[in-house]
């Protein structure tokens, strides 16, 4: 999923009040279990529920400019979460099935990686692998890295310009001057939301941090994915991270979020972007 051109360069000011009202009141409808859409009254309360004026949202008994755009936004964040992100989120089974089916059509070269599960849980990394051969299956004669085993390095002048501070799941072509990087975070048999599970929403933040910095000082963009599945983690236990991914889209921290079956349909296209690119880049 790309960002809506509508809540893109709407500053950080913007995504302040979204932060601060969606924490204040929480992000699901208890009776529902969606994604809540707040009215202009939930959002009074939850700024004043955090001892702030409210006054930037609502001023001589109308909403102002920013609180329209909050309001449109809140009611957009709802609906593509509910109705788009919810249904291609699959669990073990379907991730199985996805993977056999594509694992027999592509017949990849390259090894399948296992989860780091235990026992009867250990299985392929289902995700990890259907990302890896839909890549390998559009990138032609051109190398990937698909376990990266050192950070991203941008260079210049063959000297190092920037360093990320983590290491990534991939990267095209190559850690050293990548076109794209991408991180996956696959949780088929995860039974709680543990930090563990928050902690891979904010480490592809701070890389997105990093990446922002990056482009705006440096003027090089590499593009940054973000790669997750499992129904029952993220929809079950998690929609206050769907939440902060979608954030995160329209805040320009990564280029895309794909969520579950969105890779099947979506990957394949912006892998041969990335080979165009490449080959423009080599010419």
């Amino acid at each position: 999923m790309q960002a809506n051109e509508d809540f893109k360069k709407l500053g950080k000011r913007f995504w302040a009040n979204v932060r601060t009202i969606s924490e204040a009141i929480g992000y699901t409808d208890r009776k529902t279990k969606n994604v809540r859409v707040y009215s202009f009254e939930d959002m009074i309360d939850a700024i004043t529920k955090v001892d702030l004026a409210y006054t930037h949202i609502w001023k001589n008994d109308k909403p102002t400019e920013l609180g329209k755009n909050l309001r449109r936004y809140f009611e957009f964040r709802a609906q593509v979460i509910n109705n788009y992100v919810e249904p291609r989120l699959m669990d073990a089974t379907r991730a199985r099935k996805t993977f056999e089916r594509l694992n027999e059509q592509l017949k990849p070269s390259s090894p399948i990686p296992m989860n780091k599960q235990r026992g009867k849980k250990k299985k392929p990394a289902y995700l990890t692998a259907i990302v890896n051969m839909i890549i390998e299956n559009n990138i032609g004669d051109f190398d990937c890295d698909y376990d990266p085993k050192r950070l991203t390095t941008i260079t210049r002048n063959n000297e190092p310009l920037r360093t990320l501070a983590r290491r990534v799941d991939g990267c095209f072509p190559s850690c050293t001057n990548p076109i794209a990087i991408w991180e996956i975070k696959e949780y088929y048999h995860t039974t709680t939301f543990g930090s563990r599970v928050a902690d891979g929403v904010y480490e592809s933040l701070l890389d997105g941090l990093e990446l922002e910095e990056l482009r705006q000082n440096e003027k090089i963009h590499v593009q940054h994915l973000f790669i997750v599945d499992a129904h029952y983690t993220w929809w079950g236990m998690g929609k206050s991270y769907l939440c902060r991914m979608i954030d995160m889209i329209h805040m320009g921290y990564v280029d895309e979020v794909l969520f579950g079956y969105e890779v099947v349909e979506r990957l394949p296209e912006i892998v041969k972007d990335w080979v165009k690119q490449l080959e423009m880049r080599e010419k």
